[in-house]
């Protein structure tokens, strides 16, 4: 894959969102841990099996295919239920792809809804065929990097950005406008944090109206769900800018 190719997207407040697309090969070594974690985990059930079935039996006639019947069970729901668990629950990151540093999500920008988890996972079927040979082939042609799965959930697969590769933009001296933010800026979703950073890596091309209107809008939307008011916060951009620095600072420790 091209590492220049993104899918860029266009936010209601005009700013553009650019999320690098995961590849065949970032996903493939996302794939390798998860199915070598599942492996674990199967024979662990594997041998609680073993172990337990013949003790079991002497003191219930039937506990043999009991206990089988569970362990099917448990390996089903963990072949089926693993990657979409995980990319509704995590944000759209299985552990291999937290390793990888890719995650799971929407076409339009926004965090992997439960119905878009589980409808890219039915299609798992499909596109591991042939060892993923199917999944594989579909990805390479598709402009976006995209499985079935994500064909019909609505979804791809991006880059983490990197943050060693992020230059600092802003002032590092902080404001006397700038409130102390003390609320938890972690609780932002990571669409959050880059519309605020897209927006502060694009201010100075933007039209000084439209920058204006845009920092507002997105300091207001920041500022409700960290419950920080208006008058806690009079500049807009100094306030993006604290916040920005501060959720930087709390991802590095």
């Amino acid at each position: 894959m091209d590492p220049t190719e993104k899918l860029t997207i266009e936010t209601p407040e005009q700013i553009a969102l650019e999320f690098p697309l995961a590849g065949v090969g970032s996903r493939g070594l996302a794939l390798c841990i998860d199915a070598l974690i599942q492996i674990l985990v199967a024979l662990v059930v594997f041998l609680v099996v073993m172990l337990t079935a013949p003790d079991l039996g002497r003191y219930w006639v039937s506990a043999k295919n009991w206990v089988m019947a569970i362990a099917w069970f448990l390996l089903f729901c963990m072949y089926w239920g693993y990657f979409a668990a995980f990319e509704i629950l995590w944000n759209g990151q299985t552990p291999g792809k937290r390793q990888a540093k890719i995650r799971v999500i929407s076409a339009s920008g926004r965090p992997v809804t439960t119905f878009e988890g589980i409808a890219r996972n039915v299609m798992r079927a499909i596109d591991s065929l042939g060892f993923y040979a199917v999944g594989c082939i579909v990805c390479a042609i598709d402009k976006r990097n995209r499985r079935l799965g994500d064909m019909v959930a609505g979804t791809v697969v991006v880059h983490e950005v990197e943050e060693q590769s992020v230059s600092y933009w802003y002032g590092q001296d902080r404001s006397a406008f700038v409130p102390k933010v003390i609320q938890p800026v972690t609780d932002l979703t990571a669409q959050e944090f880059q519309l605020i950073e897209a927006f502060l890596a694009r201010r100075l091309d933007i039209p000084n109206l439209q920058r204006l209107q845009s920092a507002q809008m997105i300091a207001d939307r920041i500022g409700n769900r960290l419950g920080i008011a208006k008058q806690e916060r009079p500049v807009d951009e100094a306030f993006l800018e604290e916040v920005c620095r501060r959720y930087r600072d709390t991802v590095r420790n």
